[in-house]
C-alpha cells in the first residue's frame, strides 16, 4: 500500500482560511500537520513522517518567518490536482508551496522557506519584465 499523503502547514494564523485549507485537506482524505516555530530545524522528510529521516535534538529559537508555507508530502498527481482545483474554487493563493522531494527531504523549515522565497521573487522579477515588454511593444 503507498503511503498516506500529508501536508505540512506553517504560520495559518487567519482562523476561516486555516479552516478553508484544512477543511480542503481533511475531505481530500490527507494528513494535516501544523509545524511550530520550534521545529524550524528539523528535517522536512522528518517532519512530513513519508521518509525514513529521524528528528535531531535541536530546536529552533529564533524569528523564524511569517509567510504562510504548505510543503505537499506524497500526493499523486491526481490528488494535486484536485487540490489546486479545490485552492482556486476557494480563492487560496499561498505564494511559498513545495513538494516534498529527495533534494529537500533533509533541509530544514529555515532552508527551504529561504528557496522559497529567492524562487517566488526570481518569478515575479520575469513577470514584471513579460509585462515591461508588453508594454513597450505596444507603444511602438
Amino acid at each position: 500500500m503507498a503511503a498516506r499523503g500529508s501536508v505540512l502547514l506553517y504560520n495559518f494564523t487567519d482562523k476561516e482560511r486555516t479552516d478553508k485549507v484544512k477543511f480542503i485537506f481533511v475531505l481530500m482524505g490527507i494528513k494535516i500537520r501544523s509545524v511550530s516555530k520550534e521545529d524550524y530545524l528539523q528535517p522536512i522528510g522528518a517532519l512530513s513522517g513519508v521518509t525514513r529521516l529521524e528528528r535531531t535534538e535541536e530546536v529552533y529559537e529564533g524569528e523564524g518567518f511569517g509567510e504562510e508555507m504548505l510543503v505537499i508530502c506524497n500526493l499523486t498527481d491526481a490528488q494535486m490536482d484536485q487540490m489546486l482545483a479545490y485552492f482556486r474554487k476557494e480563492g487560496i493563493r499561498i505564494a511559498l508551496k513545495a513538494a516534498l522531494t529527495p533534494t529537500n527531504m533533509s533541509w530544514s523549515s529555515i532552508e527551504l522557506h529561504d528557496e522559497l522565497v529567492r524562487e517566488h521573487e526570481a518569478v515575479q522579477r520575469q513577470i514584471q519584465e513579460q509585462k515591461a515588454q508588453k508594454e513597450q511593444k505596444k507603444e511602438q
